[in-house]
């Protein structure tokens, strides 16, 4: 799963966003961080459309911590005023630290009271130099998770390399094809996944393909839907279109559109 806005729907309507990979000392518990910095005109609202990577994030806001379980639909955050967000996309060792069962807090965001970690990132977010103050800002959380204990479990260790699988290999449209990957039953990795994603691993099959389906629909604007349909593994054209309708609410025609239109005002100033 690559690509800076790979799950971002509309980047055109993004603020100020950056991805920073995980420091080496926190890389089986961190995928990456994502820090996005608005400053919206009073009176307006800047809406963010997502289809989230099928995990949960660990994020830090102005007044809050919260755990952002899995996502099973589109999701929107409507952005006003000014403000910032450092988010940790959680690998799936460092889950059941957070909940024992991720699959209740699907599409749900659980406060937390870690006043400790919210204090001492918004400290480094106070910073006037934006890159100085995102820079540590990471530090500030990596710290944080390193004091509570970077160690994992083999059944952790076995759930990341499971997402890995699932996340870079575009020839996977099986639970089977991960299972013999790792040399695991399929049972078993039907287990790490409840624990440690709160989703079975046949819906992270469809969640990656639908992500490449809609970051290629952006992004190659002349690329024959049907042709996408079939590099990404889906049966035809209707079989990706009805995957687009049930998770995202509409066709990747309607979709295209619309980012051809964003695309359009952007450069317009609009």
């Amino acid at each position: 799963m690559t690509g800076s806005f790979r799950g971002i729907l509309y980047p055109a309507r993004l603020p100020t966003f950056h991805r920073v990979p995980a420091p080496e000392s926190v890389a089986e518990l961190v995928q990456w961080f994502w820090i996005p910095e608005w400053d919206i005109e009073p009176g307006h609202t800047s809406r963010q459309h997502l289809i989230a990577f099928p995990t949960s994030n660990l994020v830090v806001q102005q007044d809050h911590v919260e755990f952002a379980g899995p996502t099973t639909r589109r999701s929107h955050r409507d952005l006003t005023g000014r403000g910032w967000a450092v988010g940790a996309l959680l690998r799936p060792a460092l889950v059941p630290r957070f909940t024992d069962d991720p699959g209740s807090l699907r599409d749900a965001q659980l406060p937390l009271p870690l006043t400790d970690l919210q204090a001492s990132v918004s400290a480094a977010m106070s910073g006037t130099d934006p890159a100085e103050r995102r820079q540590r800002a990471v530090e500030e959380f990596t710290g944080w998770l390193v004091a509570q204990g970077t160690e994992v479990s083999e059944e952790g260790l076995l759930a990341n390399a499971m997402m890995d699988v699932i996340g870079s290999s575009a020839e996977v449209t099986r639970l089977e094809d991960v299972a013999a990957r790792l040399f695991v039953s399929p049972r078993t990795l039907q287990r790490v996944a409840r624990k440690h994603i709160g989703l079975s691993p046949s819906a992270l099959i469809r969640r990656r393909r639908l992500q490449e389906a809609a970051d290629r629909s952006r992004t190659d604007p002349a690329a024959d839907l049907a042709a996408i349909a079939a590099e990404l593994g889906y049966t035809d054209h209707a079989h990706l279109t009805n995957d687009f309708q049930k998770t995202l609410g509409f066709a990747p025609s309607t979709y295209r559109r619309s980012v051809l239109e964003d695309q359009a005002g952007d450069q317009d100033g609009g």
